[in-house]
């Protein structure tokens, strides 16, 4: 090695200890007969100290001509320092420099390598490999693989076996789009990359590997949000002859593990909560149970008295802000406006001020009196000094409209507290949903989720009301895992697909080599993926999950740095058997 230690270890026990340093120029502080040169690292700062008179002039030289980024390599003694800095690990020492070596020099970065840079999203993005000397990024991706590293631990300590799985796959038309990659050696037809590694999981399965699981990265051609990339990674999991409390239990196990190991943070066992229930106190298959504010329904008690917004409506719902009632009314109207939103969809809020002397204020006196406030106010359980806040409509999306409504009071009265978790088992999904747009019924999750073994009588008579054997992880109002129970047996798995819309014929071309290895003793099998770069923002308090992912793409889909993707040429394009006509831009 150039070094005899890193940049982040030396101490006040190293003193008078000769060494050697490698690193990155972090900042130079010129006083004209001190200099003194902070050296970086991926493990910390040590600064570099040379005084005039004491050092050598060359050497001093050498060290003033040294620019931000410059790498080099410095020798000399641990010295005390006489003005420590207890910011720092290394803050009670420096390095009388012996000798300096400019390894490289440097252009000018064109953003500040800091904590808190002057660069933007795009141009940190352009140079993501400056981006990655930065303390906060190397302590995401530091995050990252301390999750991958205990995620292997504990899967590993209950006998699950590793196993990589095909990265250039079959096109499957359920889910998103497939990323498609062209065959040279077999003209017009196409690879696909995997949106998961579901088939080959249950094939292994059926192999006998009674317990799998890879880190494995995963494709999906989709439109991109901050918590979406084209290529991600999943934690993705599968187990034999197991129930779906099996399931719930050993990775429940998971969750707990990294909590414990990665945060220090003992979790409590993980409540399970019903779709149908999670859809009726809260709006939302995923939600944030940090804080209460449940939806309560109020059709019994608001309709039949003049009120026709009420009386046409399909669901009367509300919520109730502690504490808010002294909100103004421009807040008030603030907030009516948010829910107006397109995105949102409500037609109009109604609200009921608790006063604290007992009375009550509503954007609805006139058709409802103070008793009949006072009986919305006692079935909210709501006290003086609170805010209650009531949507009407269809039913679908006036509890959509309340449960954003709801996340926005969260985030408004500090409820939504990063360094808080809240994990949530939510089960009994619907198995199919139906799609408007292609006037089918759609897989809630995919085609191979086995449905409640006593709801099966209802897949020919009453699809809608059929249960999946499934399952999702929600923390913090986020879904960070889901998984199912499989169909093991070719029977109901040609149900199911006929309840898709496959002919036998699309069925066998699709899916034919898994319902063949179902005929060949299929054990009882199901399984999870968890979201990794999801989890690790969630983990890191972070919005976003770029910073978790070391090269990550912007929302067009688009790596700035390496400009891809990008043409390829006339030749390439030939030997693929591939016509590309003209794209204008």
């Amino acid at each position: 090695m150039l070094r005899t230690h890193t940049c982040g270890e030396l101490r006040i026990s190293d003193v008078n200890k000769e060494v050697t340093l490698t690193g990155w120029v972090q900042r130079l502080r010129d006083k004209g007969s001190l200099l003194w040169v902070d050296l970086r690292d991926r493990y910390g700062i040590t600064q570099l100290f040379l005084e005039e008179g004491k050092t050598d002039p060359a050497l001093l030289q050498a060290a003033r001509s040294a620019g931000r980024e410059y790498v080099l390599k410095a020798k000399g003694t641990v010295v005390e320092r006489l003005s420590k800095n207890d910011k720092m690990p290394t803050g009670d020492v420096e390095i009388r420099v012996t000798s300096i070596e400019v390894l490289n020099t440097s252009k000018t970065p064109p953003f500040t390598i800091e904590d808190n840079t002057d660069g933007g999203d795009d141009l940190r993005m352009k140079y993501r490999y400056l981006d990655l000397r930065r303390n906060v990024v190397r302590e995401s991706l530091q995050l990252r693989h301390k999750m991958a590293q205990q995620t292997r631990i504990y899967l590993d300590s209950l006998n699950f076996i590793e196993v990589e799985t095909p990265v250039l796959i079959k096109s499957t038309p359920e889910g998103a789009r497939d990323f498609v990659v062209p065959s040279r050696m077999n003209p017009g037809e196409f690879y696909a990359l995997p949106q998961s590694p579901q088939t080959f999981k249950q094939l292994l399965m059926v192999s006998g590997f009674d317990r799998y699981y890879q880190i494995v990265k995963c494709f999906r051609d989709e439109d991109l949000r901050a918590d979406r990339q084209p290529e991600f990674t999943q934690i993705d999991c599968e187990m034999a002859f197991i129930t779906q409390e099996d399931i719930l239990y050993t990775f429940e196990g998971l969750v707990r593990h990294l909590f414990k190991n990665v945060k220090g943070i003992d979790m409590p066992s993980v409540p399970h909560m019903s779709y149908d229930d999670a859809m009726k106190y809260y709006g939302s298959d995923k939600p944030d149970t940090r804080f209460e504010m449940k939806f309560v329904e109020l059709n019994d008690i608001t309709q039949g008295k003049g009120f026709q917004v009420f009386d046409s409506a399909e669901l009367v719902v509300g919520i109730c802000a502690k504490g808010c009632a002294e909100y103004t009314r421009k807040q008030l109207d603030e907030l009516t406006e948010y829910v107006k939103k397109p995105q949102i969809g409500a037609k109009g809020l109604v609200y009921v001020q608790c006063k604290a002397d007992g009375t009550f204020k509503s954007s609805v006196d006139k058709f409802y009196s103070a008793d009949d406030l006072k009986t919305w106010a006692e079935k909210f359980n709501a006290q003086p000094g609170d805010l209650i806040f009531v949507l009407s409509g269809d039913a679908d999306k006036t509890r959509k409209a309340l449960n954003e409504l709801r996340l926005k009071m969260g985030d408004a009265l500090g409820l939504r507290d990063k360094n808080k978790f809240a994990a949530l088992w939510v089960i009994d999904f619907p198995l199919l949903e139906w799609s408007e747009d292609t006037n089918r019924w759609h897989a809630m999750h995919h085609p191979f989720t086995s449905p409640k073994p006593e709801d099966m009588k209802l897949l020919e008579s009453d699809p809608g009301k059929v249960r999946a054997n499934a399952y999702d992880m929600v923390i913090n109002g986020t879904e960070v895992g889901g998984g199912s129970i499989r169909i093991h047996d070719r029977a109901t798995q040609q149900l199911m697909f006929s309840k898709l819309g496959f002919s036998d014929e699309e069925a066998k071309k699709q899916f034919g080599f898994l319902m063949e290895a179902f005929e060949y003793g299929a054990p009882p099998h199901g399984g999870i993926a968890f979201g990794f770069d999801r989890l690790c923002s969630l983990f890191g308090g972070a919005d976003s999950i770029r910073d978790f992912i070391a090269f990550p793409k912007n929302n067009a889909g688009r790596d700035v740095m390496i400009d891809t993707p990008s043409t390829i040429s006339q030749e390439q394009l030939t030997e693929l058997n591939i016509l590309v006509k003209e794209i204008k831009k």
